[in-house]
């Protein structure tokens, strides 16, 4: 079992959502946060954008991963939106992203935020991984494809 499948709940998956623009996509996974773990969606969407201002999170062939601090979150959590269509994210590669993974940390969160960044590195920067994700559409396959990702293939 890897970190990321103890923090990615099936319930936090969108597939094939309408988001256009990287507010959307945090509107709408504020939304989520807000029904499936009470964090305030405004407080995700100000976190998740005090993060960007600091500098793309986007990290190239069609992969992002914003992520911010939640002051009272006991847990890192996280939730991935598959978009139907690429959006602008500042990518190094210039490219625009459609598959965003979402972390949410601890406010002193520091080694474990760190990890899970690095898994998530290494998970992204699998071509295979990617193709299948981007083929995948189903949310309930798409957290297999996270839960049985190892960092030892």
């Amino acid at each position: 079992m890897n970190l990321i499948s103890k923090i990615l709940l099936p319930g936090n998956i969108l597939s094939d959502n309408d988001s256009s623009s990287k507010k959307r996509v945090f509107e709408r996974v504020g939304l989520l946060f807000e029904n499936n773990q009470q964090i305030a969606r405004s407080t995700v969407f100000d976190s998740l954008f005090a993060r960007e201002k600091l500098g793309s999170t986007g990290l190239g062939q069609g992969v992002a991963i914003p992520h911010g601090r939640i002051a009272k979150l006991r847990e890192a959590t996280a939730a991935f939106v598959k978009t139907s269509h690429p959006i602008p994210f500042d990518a190094p590669d210039g490219q625009p992203v459609n598959m965003i993974f979402v972390l949410l940390v601890p406010e002193r969160a520091t080694d474990l935020h760190l990890q899970i960044l690095g898994e998530l590195a290494q998970m992204f920067s699998d071509p295979q991984f990617r193709d299948q994700l981007n083929a995948c559409h189903d949310p309930v396959a798409i957290h297999q494809l996270f839960y049985h990702w190892n960092t030892t293939t």
